[in-house]
């Protein structure tokens, strides 16, 4: 998007939109402020209650908007929350020249390029390798998945919706819960596991099996410490999470040929950073048998970097024509 003039970008997930102004486009996101979905009717009401509030100096001409949902059509619906939007409707009435709408770990992935020594914890060992494909996989209200690839001009994002494929056991102990939860919902996806609904399943389940009377704890409490001191079954599904999380990373890495390295994003996992870097997370990541060997070189990382999505929209918002 070559126009100058004020740009505006946000990433919409199934929580909180993000939004954020970008002047002259290619400079850093500024103006940033944080909306709660269910506070506004459509995503139209959010970006005019945004506008009003930071009152830019001139109207947006140019916008990147990262959604949790797939984009391939003008109709796009979020995939964990009622709202949904027509792209050119939308262009149309906010008067923009253009409009960018993408799946929300496409930005994800646009964004790591951007990214410093201090943006990321690796987790176990490994290097990358120059110009190999990277992936992104993020946990948070859903599960998000992509990737990327620097190509000789600029990265090339592939986004994808592999936060919905088929979960799979590794222990005895997650069949069982595999099992519960197979008799309750019709397809068992890695995000019903891997999300803040998914921690709340895992504690459901482990209770279940042992028992036990669950609390109606939200997610947040789940991972709490203070909340595995009383109660180990919410310790042992953010364990279980953990675990499960690196099988689906590894699987990620050998479906992409990841050498470039995966980059896990989204809210829950920066949460417990200190319990993630002792879980069996890279132990399951490299479980792979003959495989353990080509995983071991694949370094994992933890982004502790803060609105991830913004910093993809605004390097989009950049380069886009």
């Amino acid at each position: 998007m070559s126009d100058s003039g004020v740009g505006l970008i946000g990433d919409i997930g199934a929580t909180n939109a993000r939004f954020a102004l970008v002047v002259p486009p290619g400079s850093k996101p500024d103006a940033v402020r944080i909306y709660a979905l269910d506070d506004y009717a459509s995503l139209a009401q959010a970006l005019e209650a945004y506008l009003t509030d930071v009152s830019p100096t001139a109207p947006p001409v140019q916008s990147v908007l990262a959604v949790a949902s797939p984009v391939t059509s003008d109709q796009v619906a979020l995939t964990n929350h009622p709202w949904t939007f027509s792209i050119e409707a939308l262009r149309e009435q906010f008067r923009l020249k253009r409009l960018l709408v993408v799946n929300d770990f496409a930005a994800a992935a646009a964004a790591i390029p951007q990214l410093g020594d201090d943006d990321c914890v690796q987790i176990g060992g490994g290097k990358p390798v120059d110009g190999a494909p990277a992936g992104v996989i993020g946990p948070g209200t859903g599960l998000g998945v992509s990737a990327f690839l620097l190509s000789a001009d600029e990265p090339i994002m592939l986004s994808g919706e592999g936060g919905h494929v088929t979960m799979s056991p590794a222990t005895a102990r997650e069949s069982a819960i595999l099992d519960l939860m197979r008799a309750r919902f019709d397809h068992v996806s890695a995000e019903r596991v891997l999300s803040g609904p998914g921690l709340i399943n895992l504690y459901n389940a482990v209770c279940e099996l042992d028992h036990a009377l669950a609390a109606s704890y939200f997610a947040e409490q789940i991972t709490s410490p203070a909340v595995w001191q009383k109660d180990a079954h919410a310790r042992e599904a953010t364990s279980i999470f953990c675990s499960m999380l690196g099988t689906v990373a590894g699987n990620l890495a050998l479906t992409l040929g990841a050498r470039g390295g995966i980059y896990i994003a989204g809210g829950i996992v920066p949460r417990i950073a200190d319990f993630f870097a002792e879980s069996e997370f890279r132990a399951r990541f490299e479980a792979k048998g003959r495989m353990r060997g080509y995983l071991e070189s694949i370094p994992t990382y933890v982004i502790v970097r803060p609105l991830l999505g913004l910093l993809g929209a605004a390097a989009l918002l950049g380069r886009c024509r």
